[in-house]
């Protein structure tokens, strides 16, 4: 679900402080764009959404749930994306955000 390897580089580059507030701003920016999927009664410029979800995700080793939202991006190009899809989306972050919070706080070293 989180790819701890990147989870741990990015930690490395930037540092345990700046690594802080980038988790801060993505979970900001990121809820925020959630949000606006849960409530979303249209399409419009959902592959849009999906793009900035998938590349933050990546960023900070949200594996599983970048991946859902390439599909969904994918998808949104050439056909309507079922809300369905998008309840799987939010789903999907639910579970990531609460690991990724659980395992970045915890002492022991995680696995992949």
């Amino acid at each position: 679900m989180i790819d701890w390897h990147r989870v741990e580089q990015l930690k490395g580059e930037i540092g345990a402080d700046d690594f802080a507030e980038v988790v801060v701003l993505f979970l900001d920016e990121v809820d925020g764009v959630i949000a606006r999927l849960d409530t979303r009664t249209d399409t419009v410029n959902l592959g849009d959404d999906l793009h900035f979800l998938k590349g933050s995700a990546l960023n900070l080793g949200f594996r599983d749930f970048a991946r859902l939202c390439q599909d969904g991006e994918h998808t949104a190009k050439t056909a309507p994306v079922e809300m369905s899809f998008l309840r799987r989306v939010i789903d999907c972050y639910g579970h990531s955000r609460a690991a990724f919070l659980t395992g970045v706080n915890a002492p022991t070293k995680r696995s992949a």
